[in-house]
């Protein structure tokens, strides 16, 4: 019959928002581009040396780049006109997402790095350089993240056959992995542990009475 609705119809409640679920205002997803995807660097192994100066305790973007030391500052904008008077501001570093190659790694790295960074790591030679170099100014500006890099760049194949020829050409012996030094290691530490006196380490000391003492009279 005309103007009835049909039972299938009828049986699915009507909802304003389900009608409007599948509109969308925004704007679509692009299916191509040519921007190659951003690489982020792997967390250190639990073997890796920890970073000696810790995270960035106030300006946390810091430890996501390469930032040179550079950090957020805090001061005073000073008008001398009508509205006389001081207003707080701040300047943040001045950061860009560059490509940088790492001969070492054999590959192009998008980082975030700052102007005064970038100076530093073209002053250095390169990317490499700049990392590898053991001043305690330029440890203390690496940051986690230059340290993540830092350690990567060291054991990779470019830089170990580096480090085999200086041996070679010195004279020094080849220093054991971390495997090989625990193995080697294994049977002296399981006597230590045999040493040990577990029952005069975890005996209860003896207190003493803690008591008033009166003088005597004779």
């Amino acid at each position: 019959m005309a103007g009835l609705y049909t039972k299938s119809a009828m049986g699915a409640p009507f909802s304003l928002a389900a009608a409007f679920r599948s509109l969308s205002i925004a704007a679509p997803k692009r299916s191509f581009s040519t921007t190659p995807a951003i690489k982020s660097v792997p967390k250190l192994p639990p073997t890796a040396p920890v970073y000696p100066y810790g995270e960035s305790q106030w300006y946390k973007q810091q430890d996501t780049g390469l930032y040179g030391g550079a950090t957020i500052q805090f001061g005073n904008k000073i008008s001398k006109g009508r509205n006389e008077g001081k207003t707080r501001r701040s300047w943040k570093p001045n950061v860009r997402r560059k490509k940088i190659e790492s001969k070492a790694l054999g590959e192009d790295l998008f980082i975030k790095v700052t102007r005064r960074a970038l100076r530093s790591i073209n002053n250095a030679g390169g990317l490499d350089k700049y990392l590898i170099s053991d001043r305690p100014t330029r440890i203390k500006e690496l940051g986690p993240f230059g340290w993540n890099l830092r350690y990567q760049v060291m054991n990779s194949k470019y830089y170990q056959k580096k480090y085999e020829a200086e041996r070679k050409k010195l004279g020094v012996p080849t220093p054991p992995t971390m495997d090989q030094y625990m193995a080697s290691k294994q049977a002296e530490m399981e006597q230590k542990i045999r040493d040990i006196d577990l029952d005069a380490l975890t005996k209860p000391r003896r207190m003493k009475p803690q008591g008033k003492k009166y003088a005597t009279m004779n």
